[in-house]
């Protein structure tokens, strides 16, 4: 394993591949810097891997599909995955510290979200594996169906960098679990955590050759998504992205499950209980500096509120600490990249040339000579058809607009090409139901955001994903039924 050192002074580790259970580096000995977006200092290097070792890490996992993996027990495989959500949790500190030094983000928010639910999603599958069960049919007195559920095979595992851990955990805990072998492409942006990950992974007992993983850039994305002995792409991610994965994956007909971008709707009714909503708003908008694909960056509000709403989200958002990430009152890190950073100061200049107000924020954080740094923006006064209100930001920037009736509001909310996810408040639950139905997004938070359970269906509508996760949606990914019929 390369050398780990999280102390303070943010020096981070060197990335090399994973294959078949030795750290390899590339052939070609290629390499890039991996800098800290809070401090702009070099963490490391990470390797890149190209078709090579794609190839090999697809063989290796071929392979290991037979033999030890394949024979080993349920249980026994259930003890191996809750051991790797156990060796998470001693590792708790070093992950986290990992994670933030990546991705900008408050150490207390690694702390106390990524790393936990990481070590929760191995704790999940390792139970739900021994639980799992499938249909049988008896045919009157001619015949018994019944289904046999297999591993899908080698899954291409293509991660990105918002939440680094936790992502890829949410997938690599249910394939492992339904016995399949897995190439895990990390984003490159956020290479460190994955790179313990398979350390983690080599101590509890997974097998060599059932996880591996290649670093490197768009291409290497591209070469697991093409190859012809893949079986399946797992990825999480921006649209754009999914629909070059999708063309990669077409000529060889993989199974695919998308997790995509979200313009997710906050819908406010002038009745819902407004200390409640702005206390959760206010996280709904800016946590993880808004680089979120649940965060609510449209916020539409009944209009005998509207007024009080924009004045005391933006006095809660005044509160709101931007700072360095290790520091324990630090509400909004740094954002993950300068190519990122400046994509988000791009809309800002969007949103003035469409005429936009903002009630706060607007431009860079000051006070930072070094480090990608940008203010809670609260923008007013843009149109429906407005690029900001359109498209994904994904930043600590969002926008309020006023309605009067739920059908304005609805055409509103679902004039968009996204449909992830939405949040509604009113204590009127006959309209928070009737509302709630009509919204085309996969996912309705009523009074609340984010509460997840793992068994719950997860994933997008329209240009948001494609398929499900959680529970039994992520075995029906990550395994193929043969139905089999004995005549009587």
């Amino acid at each position: 394993m390369p050398s780990t050192e999280v102390k303070k002074d943010r020096v981070g580790i060197d990335c090399v591949h994973y294959i078949n259970g030795e750290y390899v580096h590339s052939k070609s000995g290629e390499t890039f810097e991996n800098p800290n977006p809070a401090t702009e200092e070099i963490l490391g290097t990470v390797a890149v891997g190209g078709k090579e070792e794609v190839d090999e890490a697809v063989s290796v996992a071929r392979k290991a599909l037979k033999g030890e993996w394949a024979d080993m027990p349920s249980r026994k495989r259930s003890n191996v995955i809750r051991k790797i959500g156990d060796l998470i949790l001693e590792r708790h500190e070093e992950l986290a510290t990992l994670e933030s030094l990546d991705t900008g983000k408050p150490l207390w928010l690694s702390k106390s979200v990524d790393i936990d639910r990481a070590a929760n999603n191995f704790h999940f599958f390792a139970d739900y594996l021994t639980t799992v069960g499938t249909e049988t049919y008896q045919q009157d007195d001619k015949a018994i169906h019944y289904a046999v559920r297999k591993p899908t095979g080698v899954v291409g595992l293509i991660n990105p960098w918002n939440l680094p851990l936790f992502l890829l955990t949410w997938k690599l805990a249910p394939a492992l679990a339904a016995g399949n072998t897995v190439v895990m492409k990390p984003s490159e942006v956020t290479p460190m955590t994955a790179t313990v990950l398979t350390e983690i992974c080599k101590e509890a007992g997974v097998p060599d050759g059932v996880v591996n993983t290649v670093h490197g850039f768009g291409e290497t994305g591209a070469a697991i998504s093409s190859h012809e002995d893949v079986d399946g792409i797992a990825f999480t991610g921006e649209t754009v992205t999914g629909t070059a994965i999708m063309k990669a994956a077409a000529p060889t007909l993989k199974k695919l499950s998308f997790e995509l971008g979200g313009k997710n709707p906050n819908i406010i009714f002038a009745d819902a209980d407004l200390d409640d909503t702005i206390e959760t708003t206010i996280k709904s908008s800016f946590i993880n500096q808004g680089e979120v694909c649940l965060c609510g960056s449209r916020i539409y509000v009944e209009r005998p509120i509207y007024d009080e709403f924009v004045e005391r989200l933006t006095a809660k958002t005044k509160e709101m600490k931007v700072g360095d990430p290790f520091e324990a009152d630090t509400n909004v890190g740094a954002m993950v990249s300068e190519e990122h950073y400046n994509k988000v100061l791009s809309y800002l200049d969007i949103a003035k040339e469409e005429g936009g107000t903002f009630e706060i924020g607007g431009k860079a954080a000051e006070g930072f000579d070094k480090g990608y740094y940008i203010e809670p923006t609260i923008i007013t006064g843009l149109g429906k058809d407005s690029r900001c209100v359109q498209e994904e930001i994904f930043g600590p920037v969002v926008n309020i607009v006023p309605f009067d009736t739920e059908e304005e509001v609805l055409e509103q909310v679902n004039d968009t090409h996204y449909g992830l996810s939405a949040s509604l408040w009113t204590t009127d639950f006959k309209r928070a139901h009737r509302v709630a139905g009509k919204i085309e997004t996969g996912m309705v938070w009523i009074n609340t955001w984010f509460l997840r359970d793992l068994r719950t269906p997860f994933g997008g509508t329209k240009h948001s994903g494609i398929g499900r996760e959680g529970g039994m949606h992520s075995f029906e990914f990550y395994s193929e039924l043969t139905n089999i019929t004995i005549k009587l």
